[in-house]
């Protein structure tokens, strides 16, 4: 196995878990339809390194609003388990993005269920549940404006023109059956969707454990850190001015946000083409079978 592998495998074992390996034959390698086409522009988005930024960005955003961080701290393992709950966030993309529709469907049902006993009441009294559309709606609102904005700055292939509107609607798929009412369908609707949250957002306590847990208790051997803490600083710089406030988060200065990104997201497509090269023969026979 070349360098390259080995880097490749073990950022594939880190991001898609011990399982990894046999979800990418199930997502890949199974027959049947699917959502979407190959070279579609939600395939080439959530298919490119620049999908480790996005994450890192959207862990950030999403913690802005106080429901959904109180449900990730009352029930998330993601102090115990950081890499576990990464490893689940990626499979459910990677099924509803390129798997078949049965798996796919089969994948958001998990979710829904999953979901189900994520509830509780905030410090102020108020009820909140996993489950309930206007706390999934941020949530993938966050999500794909993160993903969209992280493969603008760092992505192979940009989108553009009506591609755009495309990626956007092509993310409601699945956002729609997972429980969101009326997903965006272009990205001035992604755009008006996410200021209309705007009021119900703010840094709480658990929001600035939470930040502060992902940047400085990663569970990574020391050699792999400062490749991490560059993919945190190209996440921060891509935030909007009041998210990096309400965090606690410093300013970025540009140069050294697009040098940091650029380079960490050349290295790990660089490391993870064989994997991808892999998928893309898997899809193959899958689609002559």
């Amino acid at each position: 196995m070349t360098l390259r592998e080995r880097i490749g495998a073990e950022l594939f074992r880190k991001v898609a878990g011990p399982d990894g390996d046999r979800a990418r034959e199930r997502v890949h390698g199974t027959p049947g339809p699917r959502w979407f086409a190959p070279d579609s522009p939600i395939a080439r988005v959530h298919g490119d390194a620049s999908m480790f930024v996005g994450g890192l960005r959207a862990l950030m955003l999403q913690s802005l609003h106080p429901a959904a961080m109180q449900g990730v701290a009352d029930h998330s393992g993601y102090k115990g388990d950081m890499w576990g709950r990464l490893a689940q966030v990626s499979t459910y993309l990677a099924m509803t993005t390129f798997g078949t529709e049965r798996d796919a469907l089969q994948v958001i049902r998990a979710v829904q269920r999953a979901h189900e006993s994520v509830t509780g009441t905030m410090p102020d009294g108020t009820p909140y549940a996993a489950n309930d559309p206007h706390l999934l709606g941020w949530v993938h609102v966050a999500e794909i404006d993160s993903f969209l904005a992280a493969h603008d700055r760092y992505g192979r292939r940009r989108l553009v023109g009506p591609e755009r509107d495309e990626y956007v609607a092509q993310t409601g798929v699945a956002a729609g059956h997972l429980g969101v009412i009326d997903p965006p369908q272009t990205e001035d609707e992604l755009r008006r969707m996410l200021a209309a949250y705007g009021s119900e957002l703010r840094g709480t306590p658990a929001a600035h454990d939470a930040i502060r847990f992902l940047l400085l208790h990663p569970d990574l051997p020391l050699a792999a850190r400062p490749g991490y803490l560059s993919l945190a600083t190209a996440a921060i710089g891509l935030l909007p001015t009041d998210a990096r406030r309400e965090l606690r988060l410093p300013p970025v200065p540009p140069v050294t946000n697009r040098v940091l990104g650029a380079a960490a997201t050349r290295t790990i497509r660089w490391a993870m083409s064989s994997g991808h090269e892999h998928a893309r023969t898997l899809q193959q026979q899958t689609a002559g079978a």
